[in-house]
């Protein structure tokens, strides 16, 4: 029978057996702690150290360690100590001069920093100054784009075309209408190497251009469906013809609201007539600079990186027929988009994005 140093009894308050037991069952808090609050669990339910520690595939050593801990000190005694090191050898104005090099100069001979650039500038190694950066949240070698609107209805049209997207009228058909203009036929000048374990797939970097096409489409708010069509070319004439479709595929008594940018076409004054003799039809135009509003574009990146971009084509007619059965497939099993931006919610990022703005001139 093994002999040894008799345990103290470890009795846990109702309060402390109900922390204890929240932290155990943490997916989100330290695994060390975690593991030292079941240390305890288990040792106030009787079993032994050894039992412990094979359990949790621990040392018996480290099982005593937070046992005794925990009697002495109680819960606070569960958290680990902070760890004597090495002090810093550099001080928080070298950090600070870093930092304000990094956002208000720029090399001489060069658009942005780089951690080696920098890091020759300041003296300071290139891990330093990555590891700087990253504490901070510094990217000096990406961009992000944007463009504001000059409309000046901007919040008129936000909220009207928000308006369609969250309340749609009754006993009418909301339809998202754009064009993508020039896409190419293009023709890889050797065969793809397939796809295999350990390698991707290899496409070359040359091709031969077989002319364009350009798709018209109406993404129907509701179904998530889509009408397309391709022209050869892109003037108001099929822009014209592509309307008239749309307003025979849609039935009797109903009434049509087209989501469509500000592009001249869209505007001519034949269309501007027609739209007159077919009073059914209404037009709501996206804001300037703002086609980010219109669902149809979310489709236009989806056919792109599925059906187009990664194509091999040998004439425009394989494309179009691409294009088309893509088509074909998506309404298949098309369902729609889920908008959730409220006009409000869209106005105030603006407003922080232009508040960022401003505080950027000096």
């Amino acid at each position: 029978m093994p002999m040894g140093r008799p345990k103290l009894p470890l009795l846990l308050r109702p309060e402390e057996s109900e922390q204890l037991r929240s932290v155990a069952a943490s997916r989100t808090l330290p695994h060390g702690l975690v593991r030292r609050a079941r240390i305890i669990l288990l040792s106030a339910s009787g079993m032994s150290n050894q039992a412990i520690a094979a359990r949790l595939h621990l040392h018996p050593v480290t099982v005593s360690y937070w046992r005794r801990r925990f009697l002495q000190q109680g819960l606070q005694g569960l958290h680990g100590e902070l760890r004597p090191g090495r002090p810093r050898s550099i001080s928080d104005e070298r950090v600070a001069a870093l930092i304000r090099k990094t956002l208000r100069a720029g090399p001489a001979d060069a658009s942005h920093w780089s951690c080696r650039s920098l890091a020759a500038q300041t003296r300071l190694s290139k891990t330093t100054v990555h590891r700087i950066w990253h504490a901070f949240g510094l990217q000096p070698h990406r961009q992000r784009h944007f463009q504001l609107s000059s409309d000046p209805f901007f919040v008129e049209k936000v909220r009207d075309i928000v308006g369609l997207y969250l309340h749609p009228p009754d006993k009418a058909v909301v339809l998202c209408v754009d064009e993508k203009s020039q896409i190419q036929a293009l023709e890889r000048t050797q065969p793809l190497l397939p796809m295999g374990l350990g390698y991707v797939e290899g496409v070359t970097h040359n091709y031969v251009r077989h002319g364009t096409t350009t798709l018209f489409a109406a993404l129907n708010l509701a179904t998530g469906t889509v009408i397309g069509r391709c022209q050869r070319r892109h003037r108001h004439q099929e822009y014209l013809h592509f309307l008239k479709e749309i307003e025979a595929n849609v039935p009797k008594g109903l009434a049509v609201h087209l989501i469509v940018d500000n592009y001249a076409t869209h505007k001519h004054p034949r269309v501007q007539r027609w739209l007159v003799a077919h009073p059914r039809v209404q037009v709501h135009f996206t804001p300037t600079y703002a086609s980010w509003l219109n669902q149809v574009e979310i489709w236009f990146h989806i056919i792109t990186q599925k059906a187009i971009r990664r194509g091999t084509f040998r004439s425009v007619k394989e494309l179009v027929a691409q294009i088309e059965h893509f088509v074909r497939t998506y309404n298949a099993q098309a369902s729609p988009f889920i908008w959730t931006a409220t006009a409000d919610s869209i106005l105030q990022k603006i407003g922080r994005l232009c508040e960022h703005i401003s505080g950027t001139q000096h």
